[in-house]
């Protein structure tokens, strides 16, 4: 059974996932891209300030305005200290105080993390460091989240995200919207965040969540605000949403009673969220219209081959092996090959599926690599190779729920 304080610790990892990047966003155009570990830290303080009074306080009638409420009186906290030692910060001091004093307001906050993002994507800072920052500033993602996304190292990311933020000081860089030459070279660092934002939450890293849905709302509403805006309502960027609503139409079915995982070929279609698969289709429409190609087309497409089918039975597997040989040209890569990997599998056979696993380079150590040997050897009838495939899978710390798939999996070897 819940306690006050376990729901309190709820609420505040739940509010920091919705509002700590809008917060972040607004304080840093407030003071400065130069002062950004200062946000960060006023960000944090105020999660923490929440966590100490809720607790034995209660929660407030409207946390959100209460969170935003204490980081503004931070921030000019903050700045009232820092004025005896620097004049400039007079000018910022009469900013913040020129703001609502309780809540910033819904249209700015939403135009405060666009133009945030596309700051971060400033054409100085290198295109690796532009993405981890972003995603640690505005998406709430750990350097370890951020890390499983690029297949690298927390430390590697940590430099990244410290490279960028000594770049952004060194250089002054400036939080302001790109002009229209500036924008094109900024937009697609802006598109990967927010694909990866949304693969975060799609396929999350969290051992306690399978879908953080959150991540997904959040990156498919900046997506649209994209839409929305004339000088960015480009085909790549419609194509990302039409990704975003094909694969987000699935989340009702992904997800069992008890919490558990439901694979595709197991998912009751008749849950998928069909108005959002037709919108998915209109944007993938729309972003047809174009006279160019690049992987958001692909991959949606893809998406659209599984929500089109009726069945599992009824996927067009030579369809979508052709597909991830196009997306493979595209985005050459090991997850791009395991996928293709999988698709050939089901489109011939077992035996062609694990030919083309066992080309893959970089994934000796993903789970989700060995569980396709795994299933694979298990659709061929080689339950002791299955077997010892899954158990591999097994000792690579998988979420508590993908343990427990491959336990099934296990089971079904005898």
């Amino acid at each position: 059974m819940a306690t006050p304080q376990t729901n309190v610790h709820q609420l505040i990892g739940h509010l920091f996932r919705h509002e700590a990047g809008k917060m972040a966003a607004v304080l840093t155009r407030l003071l400065g891209t130069q002062h950004i570990d200062v946000v960060e830290d006023i960000v944090q303080d105020t999660l923490l300030k929440a966590m100490e009074v809720w607790r034995f306080r209660g929660v407030p009638e409207k946390p959100s305005a209460w969170l935003y409420k204490v980081a503004h009186n931070k921030a000019i906290d903050w700045v009232r200290h820092e004025q005896s030692q620097s004049k400039i910060l007079a000018a910022h001091f009469d900013r913040l105080n020129e703001t609502s004093t309780t809540v910033f307001a819904a249209d700015e906050i939403s135009d405060s993390v666009l133009r945030m993002m596309f700051a971060c994507c400033h054409p100085s800072i290198t295109p690796e460091s532009q993405i981890a920052l972003t995603l640690k500033t505005l998406g709430g993602l750990s350097p370890l989240e951020i890390a499983n996304a690029f297949l690298t190292s927390e430390d590697t990311i940590a430099k990244r995200i410290y490279r960028a933020k000594e770049k952004i000081k060194q250089e002054g860089i400036r939080l302001e919207a790109p002009g229209m030459f500036e924008l094109p070279q900024r937009l697609d660092s802006v598109l990967h965040v927010l694909y990866l934002l949304f693969n975060e939450g799609h396929h999350s890293t969290h051992h306690d969540a399978i879908i953080r849905e959150d991540l997904c709302e959040e990156a498919m509403r900046l997506t649209y605000l994209l839409v929305q805006h004339g000088p960015t309502n480009l085909p790549k960027v419609n194509a990302l949403l039409a990704l975003m609503c094909l694969q987000a139409s699935r989340f009702g079915a992904r997800v069992g009673e008890f919490g558990e995982i439901v694979l595709l070929e197991d998912q009751d279609r008749a849950r998928w969220n069909r108005p959002l698969i037709q919108k998915g289709l209109e944007f993938l429409e729309t972003a047809s219209t174009g006279d160019s190609i690049n992987a958001y087309h692909v991959e949606a497409s893809i998406a659209s081959v599984h929500a089109l089918a009726q069945r599992f039975e009824d996927t067009r597997w030579d369809q979508l092996v052709a597909l991830y040989c196009l997306l493979h040209e595209l985005k050459p890569g090991p997850v791009v090959s395991f996928n293709s990997a999988i698709a050939l599998g089901y489109a011939q056979s077992p035996d062609a599926g694990i030919r083309e696993l066992e080309k893959i380079q970089g994934l000796d150590e993903n789970y989700l690599y060995l569980a396709a040997f795994g299933k694979f050897y298990l659709m061929r009838g080689d339950q002791p190779r299955a077997k010892d495939f899954f158990e591999k899978a097994l000792s690579k710390e998988p979420s508590p729920q993908e343990a427990e798939l491959i336990k099934l999996n296990i089971h079904k070897c005898g």
